[in-house]
């Protein structure tokens, strides 16, 4: 029996929820470190769009890369949710609300709450914004957007993405 059907089986019988004790089925999925919501870093466009999770947002295209949004989770008409580059396939996810990383940093994360999951390894980038290698994956990084001491953007990128600078 698993823990997703000891929970359910517990909670029929008495009528009550066990408190702190989550279903892996319930968990949202973490915002890296390979990628977000069935779609993964270096993806081919070909790939991405068989997951049948995205869908392409002809007006933001570039000569090198493609925008696109998950499917489930749509931007506005002046934003993607990622890039796939023609040369290097998913090179950007942007972190829609909700979305936080295995360290727990996601949109309205404050500074301190950033410094302290990231403790020594947050950088900051010539243009002033903090990044941090992604833990897992030597061949990204998590970069993050701060207005008035709070994360108001955040994505995850390859390090060597042509898509955006």
């Amino acid at each position: 029996m698993t823990t997703k059907h000891i929970i359910a089986t517990a909670t029929l019988a008495t009528g009550v929820a066990l408190a702190g004790i989550a279903s892996p089925a319930l968990a949202a999925p973490a915002f890296g470190p390979q990628g977000y919501g069935g779609i993964t870093l270096g993806m081919s466009a070909k790939a991405a769009q068989a997951t049948g999770k995205i869908v392409h947002k002809p007006g933001l295209d570039s000569p090198a890369c493609s925008g696109w949004d998950l499917k489930a989770q749509r931007t506005g008409r002046d934003a993607v949710g990622l890039f796939i580059s023609k040369k290097q396939g998913v090179a950007i996810i942007f972190a829609p609300k909700g979305a936080k990383t295995p360290q727990g940093i996601g949109i309205g994360s404050t500074n301190a709450q950033l410094k302290r999951a990231y403790a020594n390894k947050l950088r900051t980038a010539a243009s002033g914004f903090p990044y941090v290698a992604v833990p897992g994956n030597a061949k990204a990084h998590y970069y993050f957007l701060l207005r008035s001491g709070k994360i108001y953007e955040m994505g995850l990128a390859l390090d060597k993405q042509d898509c955006a600078n």
